[in-house]
């Protein structure tokens, strides 16, 4: 009959040291997440960052809340304010700008780059929210081009116009945009969700920077966590740009 392995007092020991030693980080995350804005989890003691993209709310010239805002409506100068919540409907055709704007009305700001990779990467730095390899469905970044889906070419992407990235046609169609949260498996170690595909996410970096790549795209700059675009102007805006609020705990 096979050997039955006996364990050792001190393999006992080391065992309930490990378990110990993660009951006690996982309190630590939690003691900081509670001290951050609802709808929000720490990424380390100095900030916090949305659990999900951000969804925005109009308001009148008082701050009263006049109802969600269209997500494939351009701003345009309306009052509004970020949001976000589980399945909710993330925030497309928005400048860097309209961005920054929108999570100061909410008391928030722009991520800086520094936080939105330290969230999707986690305390273990992996490449993608849920670790170091690709997840096959995991995120929202396999899906339809919506030009080509609306009797565009996808070959003649160098030459489609702003006004032609910037048809609200092209947030509803199928296997574009997702509501927020709705790959429940594109989640990060912290609770974020989303940070890899559905929209590019705008960053604090004065460069225009977009980060996570977006529903059709999270490799060609970047796997996963390191995708960035760079050099964008802040008032440039298309049926993929998106971002999410970071805050300063209570």
């Amino acid at each position: 009959m096979p050997r039955r392995l006996r364990s050792t007092p001190l393999a006992l020991a080391l065992a309930s040291f490990a378990l110990l030693a993660g009951l006690g980080a996982r309190s630590a995350e939690a003691d900081r997440t509670r001290a951050c804005p609802d709808g929000m989890v720490a990424i380390d003691d100095r900030s916090c960052i949305d659990r999900y993209e951000a969804s925005l709310e109009q308001l009148d010239e008082t701050g009263r809340v006049l109802g969600a805002h269209p997500p494939n409506q351009p701003v345009a100068g309306k009052r509004v304010r970020a949001t976000n919540e589980r399945l909710g409907a993330p925030q497309a055709y928005v400048t860097q700008l309209e961005a920054k704007a929108a999570c100061e009305a909410a008391g928030k700001r722009l991520c800086t780059d520094r936080e939105w990779i330290a969230a999707c990467k986690g305390p273990l730095g992996t490449r993608f929210p849920y670790g170091e390899r690709r997840r096959e469905g995991a995120c929202n970044d396999r899906g339809t081009e919506p030009l080509a889906a609306l009797g565009g070419r996808a070959e003649a992407i160098s030459t489609w116009s702003f006004d032609t990235m910037n048809d609200p046609r092209l947030y509803g169609v199928p296997g574009s945009v997702a509501p927020s949260g709705r790959y429940d498996r594109c989640q990060s170690e912290l609770g974020t969700h989303d940070l890899v595909g559905n929209l590019h996410e705008w960053t604090a970096d004065p460069e225009g920077t977009l980060r996570g790549g977006y529903f059709l795209d999270t490799t060609t700059l970047g796997e996963g966590c390191d995708y960035v675009a760079v050099g964008h102007d802040a008032h440039y805006r298309d049926y993929s740009t998106g971002f999410r609020c970071c805050a300063d705990p209570h």
